[in-house]
């Protein structure tokens, strides 16, 4: 979570004026697949010429970003089952930002948080940050590992990416991260500052895919004791209190941020998904419960929050960057909160849709869809978009509709072998493993 207010770093722009008019009077089906398609369009028509990949945000073109692509190269999968792309579009794309993987900057096989777009050289996400990243790149081989999926056919291209992205997923050494066999994950390393970053991966946030990949690894894999000893044993894992009548079972209190319940899970499907420590259906569920309620409630009394505009989550504001919450509430509504909801809350996921796009509208509304996040108590409205942001509105609203990437990654065998060794249960897993 901390390193997203890093990207405050970032100098705040404007993209180019949009004039076209919204359409109107559309069903809910089909207001949906329009605002799928809008946001689709960042990683498809604002992505790097060169690699293919998606910039972190519309005023560094140059600048992409590894686990904000990681989301992307699933929304590409989503743009070939809606047509808004071709299978074949999809996978010339595909196979672009592969080859380009190949030949950037890794560190024992992970990627920094960011790279030059042209280049595939390291751009320092922060002083000392000038390395491997453990959490995006988790978030990009969640992404890889969908696609290899996806693309099954036995054509040479199919089978060229799936090589491709099968030796990506085999050549990342997910248990040097653990800093010489510890019982935890470290997110960053870095051949110029080594460990200097000191961040172990611990405690209950976004980072739950990071330790099912680590864990799943067909040649570089953890321990399950690191994730039992080291992601579940911290001050902030363990919950259990309610919150307006909502029991939370983990987490920080009211939860944290919103994108806890949707980073880690555009691939995991939390549907039954249980192990020792809770069910995440129930976990993701009851989060994004408490953080509606709250804005409902509307303790500060900031303008046009309700149980039509909700949504507490990390993104712009009108200062410049923070990770948004019950609990650190800034009076800034962010849609991709409530959007990237929609499994879990559908009817209220529509509701705040319907608020965003009808009443609010040119406001919030742009060429990709709807800007990162506004705040009618400040009379601020971005006019920016964020790759982080941006993915999980087109993957859980997927998700929502027809559970298209849920499938797919619960069907990867190396995952599979993952959830089993850290104990995981689920009615995606085979009964014989």
């Amino acid at each position: 979570m901390i390193r997203y207010i890093l990207t405050a770093l970032l100098l705040l722009g404007t993209v180019t004026t949009f004039s076209q008019k919204r359409p109107t009077n559309l069903s809910d089906s089909a207001l949906l697949t329009l605002v799928q398609q809008r946001t689709f369009d960042y990683f498809w028509k604002f992505a790097h010429p060169v690699s293919g990949l998606a910039p972190e945000r519309t005023v560094t073109p140059e600048v992409v970003t590894i686990g904000g692509s990681g989301f992307g190269v699933m929304a590409i999968l989503v743009g070939i089952e809606r047509k808004f792309i071709t299978r074949e579009q999809g996978l010339d794309r595909l196979l672009k930002i592969v080859k380009f993987l190949e030949k950037a900057n890794h560190y024992h096989g992970i990627w920094p948080h960011w790279l030059n777009g042209a280049t595939g050289q390291t751009v320092p996400f922060g002083r000392k940050d000038d390395g491997g990243d453990v959490v995006e790149s988790a978030f990009m081989f969640q992404g890889l590992l969908t696609v290899r999926q996806y693309f099954d056919r036995k054509t040479p291209k199919e089978e060229e990416l799936r090589s491709r992205i099968t030796w990506l997923w085999n050549d990342a050494e997910w248990n040097w991260y653990t800093r010489d066999g510890q019982d935890v994950l470290y997110w960053h390393w870095s051949p110029n500052n080594g460990w200097a970053m000191n961040h172990q991966i611990k405690g209950y946030n976004e980072c739950l895919i990071a330790y099912v990949l680590a864990a799943s690894s067909p040649n570089f894999s953890i321990s399950p004791n690191a994730y039992h000893r080291g992601w579940a044993m911290s001050n902030f894992f363990y919950n259990g209190k309610s919150f307006y009548g909502i029991k939370l079972p983990l987490g920080f209190d009211y939860g944290g941020p919103l994108f806890f319940t949707h980073y880690s899970f555009l691939g995991l499907d939390p549907r039954g998904l249980k192990d020792q420590y809770a069910d995440y259906w129930e976990q993701n569920r009851n989060h994004t419960l408490i953080n509606r309620q709250y804005c409902v409630e509307n303790p500060k009394k900031f303008k046009g929050y309700g149980a039509d505009c909700w949504g507490l989550t990390a993104s712009d504001n009108h200062e410049f960057y923070n990770a948004h919450s019950p609990t650190n509430d800034l009076g800034v509504i962010t849609p991709t909160a409530a959007l990237s909801a929609f499994p879990y809350t559908p009817e209220y996921s529509m509701q705040a849709l319907k608020h965003f796009y009808h009443k609010l509208g040119d406001k919030i509304w742009g060429p990709y869809g709807f800007y990162d996040a506004f705040s009618e108590t400040h009379n601020w409205y971005d006019t920016q978009y964020l790759a982080i942001d941006q993915g999980p509105i087109v993957v859980m609203i997927e998700n929502y509709r027809s559970g298209l990437l849920w499938k797919l990654f619960m069907a990867t065998p190396d995952v599979q072998r993952g959830l089993k060794r850290l104990g995981f249960t689920s009615p995606a897993l085979p009964t014989n493993l």
